[in-house]
């Protein structure tokens, strides 16, 4: 984690963030649809479900062009309690193959943020997967879990109660998101970097002055 030490950057702090997955799970999605300079919804973040119900809707949101190392990266800021957090955001391409990468880019990463399609019990599945190789390539990094395409919740194969259950029992935040309606993306992103910050222990910033 890197903090800004002159007044005149554009940033307070500096986060590294990966965004790991099966493959189609749609972390570009996820990454194409966090705005730059937004801030968390000032009613907090959201659970359930999301009323926008569009079969076969091809959706609209730009995804992050594929490279051959099998990373997409983007550089955001978000607001946190008006300090402004620099993410550096790494997208593994989920795929077998690029499991070293995935142990390359892991290291000194702040963040994880576990991504599996609520629409796609195998995807769900394969966490436990995930989960095991970070712990072995970055043991104690804070990670989330996010249930993406949200607004597929017609298609849905795993439950909201289900990965709620999964992630309160190894200790992770959850969400469910939906890039298509701007719905808990930024919210979850914020929500780890305060959970980085705070183990580093920058919770005094939230504090008030005494």
């Amino acid at each position: 984690m890197s903090q800004a030490g002159s007044p005149g950057r554009a940033y307070d702090f500096l986060l590294k963030f990966l965004l790991v997955g099966d493959s189609d799970v749609g972390k570009g999605e996820i990454l194409a649809s966090l705005q730059d300079g937004a801030a968390e919804s000032p009613y907090g973040y959201h659970m359930g479900l999301v009323r926008v119900f569009i079969p076969g809707l091809v959706l609209g949101i730009p995804f992050l062009v594929g490279k051959e190392s099998g990373i997409d990266y983007k550089t955001t800021t978000i607001l946190l309690d008006g300090r402004r957090i620099k993410l550096q955001l790494w997208d593994t391409s989920g795929q077998g193959r690029f499991c070293t990468i995935f142990r390359s880019y892991s290291r000194g990463a702040q963040g994880v943020i576990l991504v599996y399609d609520i629409t796609n019990r195998w995807s769900f599945d394969g966490i436990d997967r995930w989960i095991k190789e970070i712990d072995e390539h970055a043991p104690g990094v804070p990670k989330i879990l996010v249930g993406n395409r949200l607004h597929l919740a017609f298609k849905r194969q795993v439950s909201t109660e289900q990965a709620q259950t999964y992630a309160e029992r190894l200790g992770m935040t959850f969400f469910e998101v939906s890039p298509l309606c701007n719905f808990n993306i930024t919210e979850s992103f914020t929500e780890l970097a305060r959970i980085v910050l705070m183990r580093h222990g920058m919770d005094r910033l939230w504090r008030p002055n005494k």
